[in-house]
C-alpha cells in the first residue's frame, strides 16, 4: 500500500501542497482532480521523488520513500511516472523506445513484451516509425507503453489521454485501466476529465490551491459534492436557493443541482425563460433564466428562445441533498 502522510511542498517560499494525506492499496485506482494550478502534477512529482518535501513522509508498505536529496537518480525502481512532456527518444522507433527498458539478455522475451504493449496501445501501424514523426497522441501512447514495459507496482499518470483523439481515447481508457486492474498495478491519475474518475477510479482526491478538499469514492462525491467547486469538476452545476423548491427552507440555504436533475413539468416549483439550446447528441442542454439567475437543465428536444417552462426536482432528491 502507498501511504502519503501529511506532505507539504514549497516552491520559492510559496507552499504549493499543504499537508496532503492519502492511501492507495495494491491495484487501486486513484483519480486526482482539481482546476489548473491546484497541485495535481506537483503531487505526482512529490510521490515519485522528484521534489523535496518540506514536511511529511511517503511509504510503500513499510519502506520509506526518499526524495531527490537521497537518490542519485530520482524516482523508485518499482514506480513509473508519465509526465505531460513525455520525454521519448526521438531518433529510434516506437518498438525500440519500448524495448529499451527491457532485458537485452533475453531478446526474444523482450520483443514479445514490446509487441504485447504495442497491441495494448494500438500502435501496430507505427511500430517501426521513429518517435520524432509521431503525432502528440501517438507519442502519449508510446510513453504509456514504455512506462509499463517492466510492469511497475505503482503507475503515476499526468493527464494521460490529453493529446489522444476522441475516436481512440475511450477504447484506450478501457484497455489500459482493465489491464492495470488485472495486473494489480496501483495507479494514480492526475486528470481534468470526469470520465477518468467516474468510470474507473476506486477513489477520487480533489485538490484546490494545493489543499485536499475532498476524498471519497466517485459515486459518493458525484451524488453528494461538498460544494460548487467539487461538483463543477464533474459537470455543469446550478447553485440555487433551496426555498425555490422547498418553501420551508431557510432563505440562506442553497442546493447544488446538475442539469439532468431538473425536469420540465406541466406545473412546477419555478418557471424559467429559455435563452439557448445546445445539442449534445443524446439530449439538449437548455440555458434559461429565472429571477435574474442562469439555470441549466437537460431536455430531449430543443426549446425556442423565449419559451417559458415549469421546472421541478424530485422530492427524494431534495430530501437527499
Amino acid at each position: 500500500m502507498l501511504h502519503v502522510k501529511d506532505i507539504s511542498v514549497v516552491y520559492d517560499a510559496h507552499v504549493v501542497l499543504h499537508n496532503i494525506s492519502l492511501s492507495a492499496a495494491r491495484g487501486q485506482h486513484v483519480s486526482i482532480m482539481g482546476e489548473s494550478g491546484s497541485g495535481k502534477s506537483t503531487l505526482l512529482k512529490a510521490i515519485y521523488g522528484l521534489l523535496r518535501l518540506q514536511s511529511g513522509a511517503l511509504f510503500w508498505n513499510d519502506q520509506l520513500l526518499l526524495g531527490p536529496d537521497h537518490n542519485l537518480v530520482p524516482g523508485e525502481d518499482f514506480m513509473k511516472y508519465v509526465a505531460q512532456d513525455l520525454d521519448l527518444m526521438p531518433f529510434i522507433s516506437v518498438e525500440e523506445n519500448i524495448a529499451k527498458f527491457l532485458s537485452r539478455s533475453h531478446p526474444e522475451e523482450s520483443k514479445a513484451r514490446a509487441q504485447e504493449l504495442i497491441e495494448l496501445m494500438g500502435l501496430q501501424e507505427v511500430a517501426q516509425q521513429k518517435a520524432q514523426f509521431l503525432s502528440g497522441g501517438q507519442k502519449q501512447r508510446v510513453a504509456l507503453a514504455r512506462a509499463l514495459a517492466k510492469e511497475p507496482s505503482i503507475l503515476l499518470l499526468d493527464e494521460p489521454f490529453g493529446q489522444i483523439d476522441n475516436s481512440k481515447r475511450n477504447l484506450l481508457r478501457r484497455k489500459l485501466f482493465n489491464y492495470l486492474k488485472k495486473r494489480e498495478i496501483t495507479c494514480l491519475v492526475a486528470t481534468h476529465e470526469a470520465a477518468d474518475a467516474l468510470s474507473y477510479a476506486d477513489q477520487v482526491v480533489i485538490l484546490r490551491s494545493g489543499k485536499l478538499v475532498a476524498k471519497a469514492n466517485p459515486n459518493l462525491l458525484y451524488q453528494n459534492p461538498n460544494d460548487h467547486y467539487v461538483a463543477s469538476l464533474f459537470s455543469d452545476v446550478n447553485v440555487l436557493p433551496r426555498k425555490w423548491f422547498d418553501a420551508n427552507a431557510p432563505s440562506e440555504k442553497e442546493i447544488l443541482l446538475y442539469p439532468h436533475e431538473i425536469q420540465v413539468v406541466d406545473a412546477g416549483a419555478i418557471t424559467a425563460e429559455v435563452t439557448q439550446s445546445y445539442y449534445l447528441g443524446t439530449h439538449y442542454l437548455i440555458a434559461s433564466v429565472t429571477e435574474g439567475s442562469t439555470l441549466l437543465f437537460n431536455h430531449k428536444n430543443a426549446l425556442f428562445k423565449g419559451t417559458e417552462v415549469a421546472l421541478s426536482i424530485s422530492e427524494k432528491l431534495l430530501k437527499h441533498r
